[in-house]
Order: structure tokens, then sequence, then C-alpha cells
């Protein structure tokens, strides 16, 4: 077996996560959320739709189970959207993607 270098296989993760049925403000239950991916240590970005996390596999789907468990205590049922994008070999797409973007269009975006 030939020894090659590990290879940086990174993960962008987009979810919005929130309690059905518990009345039009959910706000308190997404603070609970956030909470765990700000003390969670994965990279993060935070958007009026959902959250964004950076890292491997393991790391981001760790902290949207723990979100998930966490509301699952309380909360009758639980609306999930999710999606992602796996890259291997990348770090930082988090602001590098948003930064390729505005290089075509030759000037800073709102983000």
């Amino acid at each position: 077996m030939s020894s090659t270098p590990t290879e940086h296989k990174m993960v962008l993760l987009e979810f919005a996560m929130a309690p059905s049925g518990e009345g039009e403000s959910v706000s308190r239950q997404v603070a609970r959320i956030l909470d765990i991916v700000d003390r969670s240590g994965v990279t993060y970005q935070l958007t009026a739709m959902g959250t964004i996390l950076e890292g491997d596999w393991d790391q981001v789907m760790g902290v949207v189970g723990e979100c998930f468990r966490a509301l699952q205590v309380d909360c009758k049922r639980i609306s999930l959207n999710l999606k992602m994008d796996y890259r291997a070999g990348t770090e930082s797409r988090l602001r590098s993607k948003v930064d390729a973007v505005e290089g075509h269009v030759g000037r800073k975006l709102r983000t």
C-alpha cells in the first residue's frame, strides 16, 4: 500500500430547522439552535433563511444532529431543509465561492 497525503474533504452544508405548529414566531427555538452552532467551533455563516456550516462530513452532520435533538426535547414536529456541497481538496469555500462570483461581476455584492 502506498502512502499518500490526506486530502481535505470539505462540506458546505446549508440548513434551516424549526418546529412546526409553534405559532408564527420561532425565533426562541432558532436561537437555541444557533447557540449550539456557535459553540460547536464549526465555521458558519448565519443568513436570514438558514445557516451555512463548513467542515468535514462528521463535523457538520454532528452539529445538525445536535440541533435536532435539542428541539426534539420539547417540539412535537420539526421541519428541516438541508442542502450540501462536497468537494475534495478544498478549504474555506464559505468565503471563496462568494469572492469568485464577485470577481466575475467586478464588484462587492451584499452578503
